[in-house]
């Protein structure tokens, strides 16, 4: 595979650096340790939560790209798809900490949570209370080669937004918790590769898959999903990957989404609006109303052709939170 780079040691130093470049109005980044935060412009001065994510790189734009106005104040990049380590999350909390303290949104693999706990625990040795709340919105496997549990997936975007809106708009430490915990309780994703990713240190794809099979409710780095099958049309495999959602959601007539169609990468977006196009008819034929949506690539895979869906079960006041302002680099609202 050809690729954009110089060394691939320096991938992610060089990426994060062309990102904080062109978006200098919204970030900084920090180089020993590396991590993003809010730009001196958006940075929001004493008592109000802080807000940080993080995780392995090779997910743009998740987590750098949401880091700004109404959405997170730090995000922490590791290499691809590996955790960071806990130095420079413990960095990123010491320069979000507000006094107010700081909530840790963490996707639900082992090496994040490990390593989020160590730094909520150095974070402790600086009085600052830090609070964690796990993203787990993968409906695919109970387990998988990175995690005990669900995985956090595509969601983790949703979850980021609607929390970072609660925090902007002054809630205390508890308050932004109960409204991420309500929002991983809400949300479910699964998604579909149609051809693996390629690492930038790798000489060969992160997975097989034969010609004309896909993989059902594959994760975000490439995990094994619920089965292999044989690829099918654009709304075969949409129902194939909406099914599980909507059984594990059980959502009834009369209720309200966000729905989420995010490319894995390397899938056109003309493609992406094919699948949204069928996942409207379908919630539409059960009586559920998408009350918001997105398409785009959100949470990708590197390269990877595929896509996944998101839905969120919303009320009034979660709606009212995706609603309110968001500056970042990646979601403007």
């Amino acid at each position: 595979m050809k690729k954009l780079m110089n060394d691939p040691h320096d991938y992610v130093a060089e990426s994060i650096a062309g990102f904080a470049a062109a978006h200098s109005e919204h970030v900084q980044m920090h180089t020993e340790p590396l991590f993003v935060s809010r730009s001196a412009a958006t940075r929001k001065e004493e008592g109000k939560v802080g807000l940080i994510s993080g995780g392995g790189s090779g997910h743009e734009p998740l987590h750098a790209g949401f880091v700004g106005t109404g959405m997170l104040d730090a995000a922490v990049p590791g290499a691809v798809f590996t955790s960071p380590t806990p130095d420079p999350i413990q960095a990123a909390t010491v320069e979000a900490n507000r006094g107010a303290g700081v909530v840790y949104l963490v996707k639900n693999y082992t090496g994040d949570v490990l390593n989020f706990d160590t730094a909520a625990e150095l974070a402790e040795l600086d009085d600052i209370e830090v609070r964690q709340v796990l993203i787990n919105d993968d409906v695919a496997v109970e387990d998988s080669l990175y995690t005990a549990g669900r995985r956090g997936v595509a969601g983790t975007l949703l979850v980021e937004k609607i929390t970072g809106a609660a925090a902007e708009r002054g809630d205390s430490l508890d308050e932004v918790v109960a409204v991420a915990e309500t929002c991983v309780a809400q949300v479910r994703s699964m998604g579909v590769a149609l051809s693996p990713c390629h690492v930038p240190h790798a000489d060969q794809p992160s997975f097989e898959l034969a010609e004309g099979d896909v993989e059902l409710g594959v994760g975000i780095h490439g995990e094994p999903g619920r089965r292999t099958t044989t690829f099918g049309s654009a709304d075969e495999l949409t129902d194939a990957v909406l099914d599980p959602i909507l059984a594990d959601l059980s959502l009834a007539a009369g209720e309200k989404v966000i729905a989420l169609v995010n490319g894995m990468g390397g899938t056109p977006l003309s493609e992406l609006y094919i699948v949204y196009r069928r996942l409207a008819e379908r919630l539409t034929e059960q009586d559920v109303t998408i009350s918001r949506s997105l398409v785009g690539n959100y949470v990708t895979s590197l390269d990877m052709q595929g896509f996944s869906i998101s839905l969120m079960r919303v009320d009034d006041e979660l709606l009212a939170l995706y609603d309110a302002p968001a500056h970042t680099p990646a979601f403007t609202h």
